[in-house]
């Protein structure tokens, strides 16, 4: 009861939040500061990931190569495919629902404990749209961007790690890369970017909006919006993937 509950609230709130804005220079800023907050803060932790899971898809790849009928170069190919399709948009959006969204919720739920939302309501801004939207347009605008980073960090991690332990070249890993390639797939990536961080930002600043008390239950709030932002994301991954692939 208390989720379907939530779920109302939920969309209650995103009609706040996409009201008209009373100064669009004051959201411009807002934005600004959170793409770097957001985004460019988390492509160092985007890179180091991704380069090290595409060293161990493409190691664990070549090992598991049994079958002398399979080419050499579906090393690269099963590397391309899984981090296009899977790794990138998903696990690297599950990592940062943990990243972002605990940070999203922390923050706006600490304004809501130190009445600070309570003032901004006082002076007639409306504080869903002045706090929220920013972050939504923030994670929508970076995401794309953090997963073709991500794409092209773990490629090349595979690379390198295939071509350092002598189990793939330089140039069967590359033709595996190409082989069969379907743009359309990068679309996908691309699609899940955007709805998983629309589904982070919403989800955490709703769960930080609407704590209360203290800031023991900053913390609660912290944990449920990385909880029901990372079951969000899976159930979105499954109707994505029947609405795009099949």
């Amino acid at each position: 009861m208390k989720t379907i509950t939530n779920i109302g609230k939920y969309f209650i709130m995103l009609r706040y939040v996409f009201s008209r804005p009373e100064r669009f220079k004051i959201y411009k800023n807002r934005v600004f500061d959170e793409i770097e907050i957001i985004g460019l803060s988390s492509i160092p932790l985007v890179a180091l990931l991704s380069g090290f899971m595409g060293a161990v898809m493409t190691l664990q790849t070549a090992a598991n190569m049994d079958s002398p009928l399979l080419p050499i170069e579906t090393i690269g190919y099963i590397t391309r495919q899984t981090t296009i399709l899977e790794f990138s948009p998903t696990v690297i959006s599950l990592i940062l629902a943990g990243k972002i969204g605990s940070n999203i919720a922390s923050e706006v739920g600490t304004m809501r404990v130190t009445e600070q939302i309570d003032a901004l309501e006082i002076m007639g801004v409306n504080s869903l749209g002045y706090l929220v939207l920013p972050k939504i347009i923030a994670g929508v605008l970076t995401f794309p961007f953090i997963i073709i980073l991500s794409i092209a960090t773990s490629l090349l991690g595979g690379l390198v790690a295939g071509v350092q332990s002598g189990l793939v070249t330089q140039e069967d890993y590359i033709k595996g890369l190409r082989y069969w390639f379907i743009p359309g797939d990068i679309n996908y990536a691309l699609v899940k970017a955007v709805v998983f961080a629309f589904i982070i930002t919403s989800i955490a600043s709703f769960y930080g909006y609407y704590t209360k008390g203290g800031a023991l239950d900053v913390g609660k709030s912290s944990t449920q919006a990385v909880v029901f932002s990372s079951i969000a994301i899976l159930v979105a991954n499954f109707i994505l993937t029947n609405l795009i692939l099949l």
